[in-house]
């Protein structure tokens, strides 16, 4: 117990030496030992990896995981050493609603049976992205993370050590200094303020050569950390080459599906309105002195889109393959429709229960709907 009481004073007066020859250093009443350059050069190294490090695994967590309640999980089950449970991304989610939505709007129906498809892909294109995560995981943020809370750790106390031990050193050197003022009076205390010097400057030299090997190891920690940098990429690149290649697959089966069903994808109801398209804000325009097609003089003006027709103002055409002349630069609105140029010839026709606004046109291996008031049809 006595043991216990004097090691707590002896803690107790070294940490208020500290305390004193700190708060001297800053307010200037006191000298301070300065660390060699090269030692001074690792520090400042050292302090510019660890905020990197530190920024990057942060934006790197986030580019992984967005929602940060799912982040605040999974770092509690890491502490707690718990398996991380299964976590769905969005993408497979929202395959999952495409492909109950259509359960409920049938699955039988072009816009059903493509939410399916669109569905499908939706999901693969989320298990690649959670393999992505898992590899990001394990091949980049892993290691940024065992940097952090591992070697930075270790060094962090080891620096604390050097600048306690450069607080002891410089204490013993004011020390000395005032007892060499007064050595008439107080012989034997210069001896032992030497001794206690000679003693704090052999730790703060050991300290300096731990603290100096420490530091020169970031250039390993570099170069470990550049070779995970390339896995990350490596990771990202399959990851994207993934969701491009499902994507230009879902794109075919989408294109195969409306030659399919492109007639009835698009049949209009005879007895409502329909809405036609009017010429493009960055459309060619109509010649001076005439209004565009599908608009009246009481058309609000080229800001407005679109018009609406009624079946039977437009007399539809014949069934059959026709050539016509383009009026109008046309911007098609989606992929079904089919964008036209001014002055141009396309093949023109109808398809039974078809919107007698429009018409099926072909340029060359291009097809798609157009507009029958952009055309002037030919004999």
């Amino acid at each position: 117990m006595d043991f216990n009481v004097k090691k707590l004073a002896s803690d107790a007066g070294v940490f208020f030496t500290r305390a004193v020859q700190y708060t001297e250093e800053k307010l200037g009443q006191a000298e301070k030992t300065e660390l060699d350059a090269h030692l001074e050069n690792l520090l400042a190294r050292g302090d510019c990896t660890k905020n990197w490090t530190e920024k990057i695994f942060r934006q790197t967590e986030i580019l992984l995981q967005p929602n940060p309640s799912a982040r605040i999980e999974e770092f509690l089950y890491e502490k707690l050493e718990k398996k991380i449970p299964l976590r769905i991304t969005n993408a497979e989610v929202l395959g999952q609603y495409m492909q109950d939505a259509a359960k409920e709007f049938g699955p039988s129906t072009p816009y059903g049976s493509t939410l399916i498809t669109v569905g499908e892909y939706q999901k693969r294109i989320g298990a690649v992205e959670r393999e992505f995560i898992h590899a990001s995981a394990v091949g980049f943020l892993n290691p940024l993370r065992n940097f952090l809370e591992g070697d930075w750790r270790i060094i962090s106390k080891e620096r604390r050590l050097l600048e306690n031990y450069r607080l002891d050193l410089d204490a013993c050197k004011a020390r000395l200094k005032k007892a060499k003022l007064a050595e008439a009076k107080a012989a034997v205390s210069v001896s032992r303020a030497e001794q206690e010097l000679r003693v704090a400057q052999t730790d703060f030299d050991r300290q300096s050569e731990v603290t100096r090997l420490l530091l020169e190891g970031i250039n390993s920690t570099h170069v470990n950390h550049l070779r995970c940098l390339h896995e990350f990429v490596k990771a990202q690149a399959a990851y994207f080459a993934q969701c491009a290649v499902h994507m230009q697959d879902l794109q075919k089966e989408l294109s195969s599906a409306n030659d399919d069903t492109f007639p009835n994808a698009f049949v209009g109801n005879p007895s409502m309105s329909v809405i036609a398209p009017g010429p493009s804000p960055l459309s060619t325009a109509a010649p001076p002195g005439t209004s565009p097609p599908g608009r009246t003089s009481a058309s609000p003006g080229p800001l407005d889109p679109v018009v609406t027709l009624k079946i039977g103002e437009v007399k539809p055409p014949a069934t059959g393959t026709r050539k016509a002349k383009v009026l109008y630069d046309y911007e098609a609105a989606d992929v079904s429709e089919l964008s036209l140029l001014a002055d141009e010839l396309i093949t023109v026709y109808t398809v039974p229960g078809m919107d007698p606004d429009w018409l099926i046109g072909e340029r060359g291996n291009q097809k798609g709907k157009v507009p029958v008031t952009y055309l002037e049809l030919l004999s």
